[in-house]
């Protein structure tokens, strides 16, 4: 059973050397063979097109951040969207994660209206105990009403 174990151990590595270098030597005879046989047009194709990627990439990656950050305020704007429906019981305070400064000091878009973030979660917080005592009032008194039958004058 070791024999057998070792004998395809030692197959099972042949076959990834053998693999490895027919790869290492089909990479250098299909390079060397393309490099070869590009006549002068071919050289100023793949010069201008390299130039050109070099000159356009930081202007199609500025224009992907605007539109990247377009998209995630567009998201932020639709989850901070509070409908009728979620004040009555179905809405999940955000957590204050505001508090946290800037390592660097420096101002971006994410910390503009920060106090009004912080205004708008007290006050969801305020209209939510209100509306939690205002439920506990209502039961309370349901309650009352229930005993107050089962008394004798």
């Amino acid at each position: 059973m070791a024999d057998e174990l070792t004998g395809l151990f030692v197959h099972l590595g042949e076959s990834i050397w053998k693999l490895a270098t027919l790869i290492s030597d089909r990479t250098a005879t299909n390079l060397s063979a393309s490099f070869d046989s590009m006549t002068l047009q071919h050289w100023i194709r793949l010069v201008a097109i390299v130039g050109a990627y070099a000159l356009l990439r930081p202007y199609i990656i500025k224009m992907g951040a605007k539109h990247q950050e377009k998209q995630f305020e567009k998201a932020q704007q639709e989850t901070a969207e509070i409908s009728p429906n979620q004040l009555r019981g179905e809405l999940g305070i955000p957590e204050d994660s505001d508090d946290e400064e800037d390592p660097q000091g420096e101002t971006t878009a994410a910390d503009w209206g920060k106090k009004a973030r912080k205004r708008q979660r007290n006050m969801i917080k305020q209209l939510l105990d209100a509306e939690e005592k205002r439920l506990q009032e209502t039961l309370d008194e349901e309650e009352d009403k229930d005993i107050e039958e089962f008394f004798v004058d």
